[in-house]
């Protein structure tokens, strides 16, 4: 027991004041509460002997702070001593009021027994800093009422950045988040920045979240060098795209019965390790979005190597005849070719013209030979998805005759180039696909979406190996080198060869292509959920949008249902009335963006 401490002394208890009720082996104390606790004597520290009769006696005296703040500079005061002084005695509630002192810490600090008096100084520092903080409590409160109310200014947004990163994954905190009760997942904070303004509402997160790059690239094109290439714009070369096209790299022309697919001569520009082609290894492929395009090269390479965009294009070209082992009499020659850009619509209502009907015994035959070999034909529903101007126009892709002709030349010549690449032991990225643990021949819509559940992704490898999927014993990409890095690799070593230069060697070419296909399919990543968020938007704006869709596959609680309209696959519950491959009728319920889900009912069968 402390000899000072006696029933009717001010204590401090827990940074609060108590009054001594009894002193024994314990002490009961009194807190403003009005309750009453017994504890130990080094639970509580005496501030005054008292006698107190109520806390609430403790009304702080009148003060003369600065006077007393003057007079001690220099001094080391106790507690009783700074109390007589700043309040004329020492009482309850004057030694109450100057431990209250001691805890602002402007003009004293330290211990009861020992305390150190400021400088003008440190006072003068100390009020400054304290206006600081109050400025920014105050700053803080206003930004949070400009947030809450959806008013931002332009110096918000810089604050709301932190948001910004968790809506795009980028982080798990966000003091904001915190302030507003928002839970910190990418999904929420989706929500918050568009409610409070920060995004528009149709804004497209997808890519940003991906990790994809979305800079433009600005580095400076150099000419096309002074070089012998064989003339072939004696033949008709034709670059057949979809409606749009902004790059054509490739193009088909006809000999008699020897094929030549022309590709832009990208390598004549690109040189390894130069610039351009670091910046191309760093993207490794052009980025689709409905949008725009952010291409892996600057713009001015195609400008200079579009096939088609000037009236004689330069071209590294793969010349084959179709023998019965696949491609045969393979070239692949630096050349000048005259190239007319055109359609599929437009080639498709030809296809029984020249050189068109030519073109597709071969590419009819080199199919059959893939078909035999198991590659899989999976005519699942796709679409296009633009944004032109604000507005979303989403056109299905129908399989027309002309897309598969030029669709198997391009394979053609990527099984020409794989072929060639092993007879002279070039090191080229290779396209291999495992065999699935099961092979189908499915027919119907909901056989090829259980089947395409089967497949394994393919890979880029340094040896030939099968693909799978297209039913080829070697293949290597190589008609689109504006829109590939691999594609741009091959074109590298070949033209390297055909040159008399100097080839990479196999360990160089695995350096470069060692992300390949992790960054390959983060871009895939957000392709497919960027054309997922804008036929989302679309539905939102058609809110009493209704449609066909077909079931293609039946789930324990759910049925995995496709719309060909907007090639989009969406999940129901599961109805009895379900089975695969039956139309069912859809109308729209709800969208949410943030989390990329669609609701419909399902409607009565007509």
């Amino acid at each position: 027991m402390t000899p000072s401490l006696r029933a009717g002394a001010l204590v401090l208890y827990k940074s609060q004041p108590a009054l001594v009720a009894s002193v024994g082996e314990k002490i009961d104390i009194r807190l403003p509460s009005g309750k009453d606790r017994r504890v130990r004597p080094k639970d509580v520290r005496l501030l005054h002997p008292g006698p107190l009769q109520s806390l609430a006696g403790l009304e702080p005296p009148q003060a003369a702070l600065e006077e007393a703040w003057e007079l001690l500079q220099g001094e080391q005061p106790d507690l009783a001593e700074l109390a007589g002084l700043v309040y004329g005695d020492f009482t309850p509630a004057s030694a109450w009021a100057a431990w209250q002192l001691l805890q602002d810490g402007l003009y004293f600090s330290g211990e009861p027994e020992a305390i150190r008096v400021h400088g003008a100084d440190e006072v003068q520092a100390l009020r400054a800093e304290r206006e600081a903080r109050e400025q920014e409590a105050r700053a803080w409160e206003d930004f949070l009422a400009r947030v809450g109310a959806g008013e931002l200014q332009e110096a918000d947004r810089k604050r709301l950045a932190e948001v910004e990163r968790v809506a795009l994954g980028a982080s798990e905190h966000s003091r904001i988040l915190t302030a507003f009760k928002v839970e910190a997942s990418p999904e929420a904070a989706h929500r918050f920045l568009v409610r409070c303004g920060y995004w528009p509402p149709e804004f497209n997160p997808w890519p940003r979240r991906a990790g994809v790059a979305l800079e433009p690239l600005e580095i400076g094109v150099p000419g096309l060098p002074e070089e012998e290439r064989l003339d072939l714009t004696g033949l008709e070369a034709w670059a057949i795209d979809d409606v749009g096209n902004q790059d054509p790299d490739d193009a088909i022309s006809l000999d008699g019965d020897y094929l030549w697919v022309h590709v832009a001569d990208v390598a004549a520009l690109v040189r390894p390790d130069g610039h351009i082609d670091q910046a191309a290894r760093e993207r490794v492929a052009n980025l689709y979005l409905p949008e725009r395009i952010h291409t892996m090269l600057p713009q001015g390479v195609t400008e200079r190597l579009g096939l088609g965009l000037d009236e004689v294009s330069p071209a590294l070209s793969i010349g084959m005849r179709l023998g019965e082992d696949g491609p045969c009499d393979i070239r692949i020659e630096r050349t000048r070719v005259r190239v007319t850009r055109t359609t599929y619509d437009a080639v498709n209502a030809r296809m029984q013209e020249a050189p068109f009907a030519a073109i597709a015994r071969i590419t009819d035959a080199f199919r059959a030979r893939r078909l035999a070999r198991h590659a899989a034909r999976l005519d699942l529903p796709e679409a296009s998805v633009r944004v032109v101007d604000g507005e979303i126009r989403i056109r299905p892709l129908p399989k027309t005759a002309s897309r598969d002709m030029v669709t198997d030349a391009m394979l053609m010549a990527g099984e020409a180039v794989a072929i060639f690449a092993q007879a002279q032991d070039l090191a080229i990225p290779y396209a291999m696909q495992p065999e699935p643990e099961e092979i189908r021949e499915p027919k119907t819509l909901s056989e090829m979406y259980a089947y395409r559940r089967l497949f394994k992704p393919s890979n880029t490898v340094l040896h030939p190996e099968p693909h799978f999927g297209l039913g080829l014993e070697r293949y290597a990409r190589s008609t689109s080198p504006l829109r590939r890095y691999a594609d741009l690799l091959v074109h590298q070593q070949l033209r390297a060869f055909i040159s008399g230069g100097r080839p990479l060697s196999r360990e160089q070419m695995a350096e470069r292509i060692a992300g390949i296909d992790a960054n390959g399919a983060r871009i895939r990543r957000a392709e497919r959920q960027s054309n997922l968020h804008w036929k989302l938007v679309w539905l939102q704006r058609h809110p009493d949008w209704e449609g066909e869709a077909l079931v293609a596959a039946l789930e324990e609680r759910k049925a995995v249902l496709v719309i060909p309209e907007l090639a989009m696959e969406v999940k129901v519950r599961l109805h009895d009335r379900f089975a695969l491959d039956a139309p069912v009728r859809l109308k729209l319920r709800e969208v949410d963006l943030t989390t990329q889900d669609a609701w419909f009912r399902v409607l009565p069968t007509p």
